[in-house]
């Protein structure tokens, strides 16, 4: 039974990972430069020392038991604790050390995204050495995301307002409503009037949306999503009217595979927000990170 880890045990899990990441020990050997049976045999050394099977193979093919998923799971958020602590050990001398995990929705406009690279060009000249995580994840998603403190900062549009979270407005950002070819409404010369597109089938989101938009009757909502990319596709497949940051619709529209419906009617603004766990927003990383967005303005 493994009571106490040591170095042996740390470079067997490396190995145990390597594998896992490979999908079996043959696709590993080029990863670790070593033989089959060494492989093999470092594997069982590895379950000897656990007292249990960590996956199965050999003619029918890898795959892990059931201790062996969770096991992986668990040797991850060792390695990378090892990883963090190795980094923070060797810049112990910074002001500002450790890990800062970012989410965003994904599809903000064009100037937001340079705004926020302007950010991270001023935290980078910062006496630091903190390792920055990005990930896209939806609205809903990057709340749970923040409470259960998995990221520090999430920036997006979000039509909640939790309690534990702290949120604070960035910039609007318009939405327009969209078609393409060959839905009818793509040819018409004229802007489309609300009560006439709102009778075709629509598109529309995952998630609740300020109000301002033209209603539409829940038996034309034939499609939903929450990605924008995925909208944009169910769009252009000229099936269904729907809703892009116009920033984005823009871009379609250049090329000739959109048509926006009418502008001043068929329109609405979200604010896009920073948002940070209120427990963890005067953290050192936090507010330095913050402070620096607050400071670049487009």
């Amino acid at each position: 039974m493994l009571n106490n880890v040591f170095d042996l045990d740390i470079r067997l899990i490396r190995v145990f990972l390597t594998v896992v990441d490979a999908h079996g020990v043959s696709a590993a050997q080029s990863k670790l430069n070593v033989g089959q049976s060494t492989i093999s045999a470092q594997l069982s050394a590895l379950e000897t020392r656990l007292g249990y099977r960590l996956c199965e193979r050999g003619r029918a093919g890898f795959r892990l038991t059931a201790k062996g998923e969770k096991f992986a799971d668990s040797a991850r958020r060792m390695i990378e604790a090892l990883s963090e602590f190795g980094m923070e050990a060797r810049n112990l001398d910074k002001k500002l050390v450790g890990r800062l995990s970012i989410g965003l929705i994904g599809h903000t406009p064009t100037h937001q995204n340079t705004r926020l690279s302007e950010v991270i060009r001023r935290f980078r000249q910062r006496d630091e050495a903190v390792r920055l995580d990005l990930v896209v994840r939806t609205p809903s998603e990057l709340e749970e995301m923040l409470i259960n403190g998995s990221i520090q900062v999430a920036i997006g549009y979000f039509w909640r307002r939790v309690t534990a979270l702290q949120y604070t407005q960035l910039m609007l950002e318009r939405q327009v409503a969209y078609c393409a070819p060959p839905h009818p409404l793509f040819y018409k010369e004229d802007e489309i009037e609300p009560a006439e597109a709102a009778g075709y089938s629509w598109a529309w989101r995952d998630y609740p949306v300020p109000p301002g938009h033209v209603p539409i009757h829940r038996r034309n909502i034939m499609a939903v999503t929450g990605n924008m990319e995925a909208m944009s596709i169910l769009i252009l497949s000229g099936q269904h009217l729907g809703y892009l940051p116009e920033e984005m619709g823009r871009e379609h529209v250049a090329r000739g595979a959109m048509k926006a419906l009418n502008r001043s009617e068929l329109s609405y603004e979200v604010g896009i927000s920073v948002v940070t766990n209120r427990a963890s927003a005067n953290e050192p990383i936090v507010a330095a990170f913050l402070e620096d967005l607050k400071s670049v303005q487009l």
